[in-house]
C-alpha cells in the first residue's frame, strides 16, 4: 500500500487550484519496502507547472528549446514551457494538434486532428507533412507518434478527432479500419496492426523489441487494456494483453530505461514492471492523458492532466529521452 505525495505548486501566476488538497491527502508517500520506491524517492513533490489549459496532451521535452512542449487539444495551440517554468504560446493555430514526439535529428513530429496528418517542424520552423492518405483516403485523426531508431514513425489512427467537435472537424472516416500504422523511411505507410477500436498511446520498450499500444475504445464495448506486440523487421507479432486499466482508459505510454511501463488513466499514472507487475501509482485529480520524461538529466516526469500540466522528479530516466 502506498501513501500520499505532497504536491507544490510553482511557476505561472494561477487561480487557486481547487481540489488539490485532496490530492495532497490521497496521492502515495513513497515507503522504501514499496516498488515504487525504485521511481520516486520519498520526499518526491508532485509541482504544478501549468493550469490554463482545456485539455492538456502530447508533452515532449526539447532539448534545443530548453523547455516541454505540450498540446491543448480543444483550444487548438502548443505550448511551452521553459525551464524557469514561463509558459509561452509555441504554436496556434495548431490543427488541434495531439501527440508530439522526437526524431533522431530533435526535430517535432506532430499529430493534427484537424488535418488528418502527422507533420514534422524543420529546424527553421517549416512544417513537413509526413502522412496523411492511406489507401485512397484521409487519414482518420492521428493521435500519439512514437520514432524507431531507425527512422521509422510509428503513430495510431483513431477517430476522436473527427468524431469531436471539439477536438477537430467532424466528417465520416474515410479508412476502413482504426490502424496502427508504420511510416518507413522512404515514406511509405503500412498498417502494422488492425486490433484494436480506438488505438491510442503508443510505446517501445528499451530494445525496441516491444511495442505497447493503448485500448482506449471501451465506449464502443472494448475492455481498457494495454496490449504488447513483438516488433521484428517492422512488424508486429505474438499479440498479448500486458496490463488491463480499471479505471478510465489507458492513454499516454512511456517506457523508462529499467523497461518500466507507465501510462496516463482515468486516475492518474499507473507504472508496470516489464513483466507486467504493478510498481504503483502517481495519482492526479481527474484523468492523466499523457505523460513524458525530460529536464535537464532526463528524470524529470511530467503529466498532463486536464487543463494542468505536472511534473515530479524521478529515480530514472526516459528510455527515449534526448537532454
Amino acid at each position: 500500500m502506498t501513501e500520499s505525495l505532497p504536491v507544490l505548486c510553482r511557476g505561472l501566476p494561477r487561480r487557486p487550484l481547487l481540489g488539490l488538497a485532496l490530492l495532497t491527502a490521497l496521492a502515495p508517500h513513497v515507503r522504501a519496502a514499496d516498488p515504487l520506491s525504485a521511481v520516486l524517492d520519498p520526499a518526491a513533490r508532485v509541482e504544478t507547472l501549468y493550469d490554463e489549459g482545456e485539455w492538456c496532451e502530447g508533452p515532449v521535452w526539447l532539448p534545443a528549446l530548453g523547455g516541454l512542449v505540450f498540446s491543448d487539444v480543444r483550444r487548438n495551440r502548443m505550448m511551452l514551457i521553459r525551464e524557469d517554468d514561463r509558459a509561452e504560446v509555441f504554436r496556434e493555430p495548431s490543427n488541434n494538434a495531439n501527440g508530439n514526439t522526437l526524431d533522431a535529428e530533435g526535430r517535432l513530429i506532430t499529430c493534427e486532428h484537424r488535418t488528418s496528418r502527422v507533420v514534422r517542424r524543420e529546424t527553421d520552423g517549416a512544417i513537413t507533412v509526413l502522412a496523411e492518405r492511406y489507401d485512397g483516403g484521409r487519414l482518420n485523426s492521428p493521435n500519439d507518434a512514437v520514432v524507431a531508431r531507425d527512422g521509422a514513425i510509428w503513430f495510431t489512427d483513431p477517430t476522436y478527432g473527427i468524431d469531436q467537435a471539439e477536438e477537430g472537424i467532424p466528417r465520416p472516416s474515410e479508412q476502413k479500419g482504426r490502424f496502427v500504422f508504420r511510416r518507413a523511411p522512404d515514406g511509405s505507410l503500412t498498417v502494422t496492426t488492425d486490433r484494436f477500436v480506438q488505438p491510442n498511446g503508443l510505446a517501445f520498450s528499451p530494445d525496441e523489441r516491444i511495442l505497447y499500444v493503448s485500448e482506449s475504445g471501451t465506449r464502443e464495448g472494448a475492455p481498457g487494456r494495454i496490449r504488447a506486440f513483438d516488433v521484428s523487421d517492422g512488424q508486429l507479432s505474438n499479440e498479448r494483453v500486458f496490463a488491463t486499466v480499471s479505471k478510465g482508459v489507458p492513454d499516454g505510454l512511456k517506457v523508462d530505461t529499467g523497461g518500466r511501463v507507465y501510462a496516463g488513466t482515468g486516475d492518474g499514472v499507473r507504472i508496470w514492471s516489464a513483466d507486467g507487475r504493478p510498481v504503483g501509482h502517481i495519482p492526479t485529480e481527474g484523468p492523466c492523458a499523457n505523460i513524458a520524461f525530460g529536464g535537464p538529466d532526463g528524470r524529470r516526469l511530467f503529466l498532463c492532466a486536464g487543463k494542468r500540466v505536472l511534473a515530479v522528479e524521478t529515480k530514472v530516466r526516459g528510455a527515449t529521452t534526448r537532454t
